[in-house]
C-alpha cells in the first residue's frame, strides 16, 4: 500500500510506493485545482451539445423539417453519452486525465502505486451522479413540487458529497475513497531525451545476461520513471535495491545515475533482443 505519511516542508506531499518497492514523492492537487478543471470539462460538455444542437437544427432547417423535438433529442443522447463516458473514456486514456485535468497539470492515480485499472476509473466515476449530477438537478429544480423538508433533506444530502474533500486530509472525493485513487498535481515537463541516447560510460558497467534477466518489462519502465524525474534519494534506492538483486558490488566513486542509466540502456536492449525471439519477460516473477 501507498504510505500517507505528510512531508513536513508540504502538508500536500505524499509518498507513493509502487509494488516494486520504489518510493516517489507525489503532490496531490489542490480543491481549488481540481474545482477549475471541472468548470473547464462542464464547459466542454455544455459547448459540445451546443454546437451538436445548432448543427442539428441548421441541418434540418436546410430541408425544411421541423428541427425542435430533434434538437430535444439530440440534446439528451448527447447529454447521456457525455454525462456517462467523457470522464470515464478521458481518464482511462494512458494520461489519466481529462482536459480539464490536463490544462491545470493534474491526473487520477492508484494510491497503492499500481497502474490505475478501468474498474478504479468507472468506480471513481460513476459516484459522480450522486456527487455532482443530482446537486445540480436539486439546484435547478427550484423545488417545483417538491414538499419544503425533502428538498432541505436533498440539499444537506448532496452538500455532503460536494464539501467531501474539503474534509479530509487527501482530499479525496466520494468517488476517490472508493475507487482507491488520488488526483495529483503533474506540471508538463519539457520532452527529455531518450534515455539510450545518454551514453554514460558504458564499458565500466559490463552486464552479464544473468544480470539482465533478473528484470523485466514492468521493472524497466519503473526504472525510466525514476530516471527521468532524477530524484537523489529515489535514485540511490533503487540503485541499492538493483546491486543487491543482481549481486553488483559498487566501484569507487560510482555514480548511481551512471549506474541506472547504464542498467537501463542494457536491459532495455536484452528485452527487445528477446522480443525478436518471440520471448517477453514480464516483469522479474516471470520465469520464461
Amino acid at each position: 500500500m501507498a504510505s500517507l505519511a505528510f512531508d513536513q516542508a508540504d502538508r500536500a506531499v505524499r509518498a507513493l510506493v509502487t509494488p516494486e518497492g520504489v518510493d516517489l514523492r507525489v503532490r496531490l492537487a489542490a480543491v481549488s485545482e481540481r474545482g477549475i478543471a471541472l468548470v473547464i470539462d462542464l464547459t466542454i460538455i455544455m459547448g459540445s451539445l451546443l454546437l451538436l444542437t445548432l448543427a442539428a437544427g441548421s441541418l434540418l432547417a436546410t430541408f425544411d423539417l421541423e428541427n425542435v423535438p430533434l434538437a430535444q433529442i439530440i440534446w439528451m443522447l448527447g447529454f447521456f453519452v457525455l454525462r456517462n463516458f467523457y470522464f470515464t473514456l478521458f481518464e482511462c486514456s494512458r494520461r489519466s486525465a481529462t482536459p480539464g485535468k490536463r490544462l491545470m497539470g493534474l491526473r487520477v492515480v492508484a494510491r497503492d502505486g499500481a497502474a490505475l485499472s478501468a474498474d478504479a476509473v468507472i468506480a471513481r466515476n460513476a459516484m459522480r451522479e450522486l456527487e455532482l449530477y443530482i446537486p445540480l438537478i436539486v439546484l435547478f429544480s427550484r423545488g417545483e413540487g417538491i414538499e419544503a423538508w425533502i428538498l432541505l433533506a436533498g440539499i444537506v444530502w448532496c452538500g455532503i458529497f460536494v464539501l467531501f474533500p474539503l474534509f479530509n486530509r487527501d482530499r479525496l472525493r466520494a468517488g476517490d475513497l472508493i475507487a482507491g485513487t488520488w488526483v495529483l498535481k503533474a506540471p508538463k515537463q519539457k520532452m527529455l531525451p531518450d534515455l539510450t541516447t545518454e551514453k554514460p560510460a558504458e564499458a565500466a558497467f559490463a552486464f552479464t545476461t544473468a544480470h539482465l534477466d533478473a528484470y523485466g518489462v514492468k521493472e524497466l519502465q519503473v526504472l525510466e520513471q525514476v530516471l527521468r524525474m532524477s530524484e537523489p534519494t529515489a535514485m540511490e534506492a533503487v540503485a541499492t535495491q538493483i546491486r543487491t538483486k543482481i549481486g553488483w558490488t559498487a566501484r569507487a566513486h560510482e555514480a548511481d545515475k551512471d549506474f541506472l542509466s547504464a542498467y537501463y540502456a542494457a536491459l532495455r536492449r536484452r528485452l527487445e533482443q528477446r522480443l525478436l525471439l518471440g520471448v517477453r519477460k514480464k516483469d522479474k516473477h516471470d520465469t520464461i
